[in-house]
């Protein structure tokens, strides 16, 4: 028995030295190292897509709390300096209080304040238009045009209708774009799919293929940015890739269990149409601020020429 019970004892620590190994060689892999942002060159665009998790405003402390936002909210700022782009959208931009009441919007509200270079798109009183995944853009360059929204549900044009499957709502929010300079258009659809449940992102990918394809078989330019909770290539992204956009692969990874544990590959992803010239990146910021992990979520950014600027 002792010696059986030796055997087993060694065949355990065996097993959990190779799984730590194996952890180990994952977060080396999918780890960037140190990252210096340059500001992007000439003409060229930068698209970034930033997951920043929610606030739970009926909570003083604890992780994700009110008490746990004012540790985060300078950091925050800082990442979103950093990132000197054009345009950021947002997921999970929400102070999380009851039902789908929007009126709070601590993150939002703190970037404004801090940075007021830059405006928001895709956003309006959230009683008609949902206001947690923004698009911050820099008022200096970009003119916005239009915006919109839709559910991925059954019935999308309902706000907060929930998902396919009765899961908690989740939605694409747009925004269109006006070069001042070139008088170039684009449009950027920001998407977050649910995690936890493969059919639903499917569903929403091919919901989400079918919205755009009719914008770009009409020749519009298109950048489609997101937290889409799957590993490059994953059919999800080949459903997305349908409509005609392209998903450049992202190194390292962008969740990282707010402990800066680089296990997993990049889901938070960005794509862009064929018109669109890839000049850089896409890089993850995996970056502290102030010694802190402004979100659970490293930004993810690119840079881009328009058609207007390849001539």
């Amino acid at each position: 028995m002792k010696r059986l019970l030796s055997w087993i004892l060694r065949g355990a620590i065996s097993v959990f030295a190779l799984f730590a190994l194996v952890a180990c060689a994952l977060h080396v892999s999918n780890s960037e190292g140190d990252v210096t942002v340059a500001a992007p060159e000439g003409a060229a665009l930068r698209i970034a897509s930033y997951n920043v998790h929610y606030i739970i405003l009926n909570d003083a402390t604890g992780p994700w709390s009110v008490g746990d936002w004012e540790r985060r909210k300078g950091p925050l700022d800082k990442a979103f300096k950093a990132l000197q782009a054009d345009v950021v959208a947002f997921q999970e931009m929400e102070s999380f209080q009851r039902g789908s009441d929007g009126s709070v919007n601590l993150a939002r509200d703190h970037l404004i304040a801090q940075n007021p270079g830059y405006g928001v798109a895709a956003t309006r009183d959230w009683r008609t238009f949902p206001t947690t995944q923004p698009i911050f853009y820099l008022k200096e360059r970009l003119q916005p045009i239009d915006q919109g929204w839709f559910f991925f549900s059954d019935t999308p044009d309902v706000i907060y209708s929930r998902t396919f499957n009765g899961s908690y709502p989740a939605f694409a929010s747009w925004a269109q774009f006006e070069d001042r300079g070139t008088g170039q258009r684009f449009r950027v659809v920001n998407v977050h799919f649910e995690y936890s449940s493969r059919s639903n992102r499917l569903l929403s990918a091919e919901l989400v293929r079918d919205r755009i394809s009719p914008w770009i078989a009409a020749g519009e330019t298109m950048f489609l940015v997101g937290d889409i909770n799957v590993l490059h290539g994953a059919r999800t992204m080949d459903i997305l890739e349908e409509s005609g956009v392209v998903f450049d692969r992202t190194p390292g990874a962008t969740y990282h269990l707010n402990r800066g544990v680089h296990v997993l590959g990049a889901i938070d992803h960005l794509s862009r149409t064929p018109d669109v010239a890839l000049v850089g990146g896409p890089v993850v910021l995996q970056e502290r601020f102030d010694g802190e992990w402004p979100s659970d979520h490293h930004p993810v950014y690119a840079d881009y020429l328009l058609p207007s600027a390849q001539k």
